[in-house]
């Protein structure tokens, strides 16, 4: 993939890395250069980014008891 570089030395993350990567807007990154001298981008260490799912997970607290729950679906007042 390629990519231009700003005259501010910014460039955009392509989408398809961003995702494999799980980058989001204020996650950190790092370059780290190797032994053969390139240099590679990685999610910088500590804290994953959260997966989209984490995001929904949740519970729905205490509600009916099994009882109301009953007595609703039997039209019950």
């Amino acid at each position: 993939m390629r990519t231009t570089v700003t005259s501010k030395g910014q460039v955009t993350i392509p989408k398809a890395v961003r995702e494999l990567l799980g980058i989001r807007p204020g996650s950190k990154v790092e370059f780290r250069r190797r032994q053969d001298g390139s240099v590679v981008l990685v999610p910088a260490e500590g804290k994953r980014p959260e997966s989209r799912f984490c995001r929904l997970r949740g519970h729905a607290g205490a509600g009916m008891t099994t009882e109301e729950i009953m007595a609703l679906t039997r039209g019950e007042e």
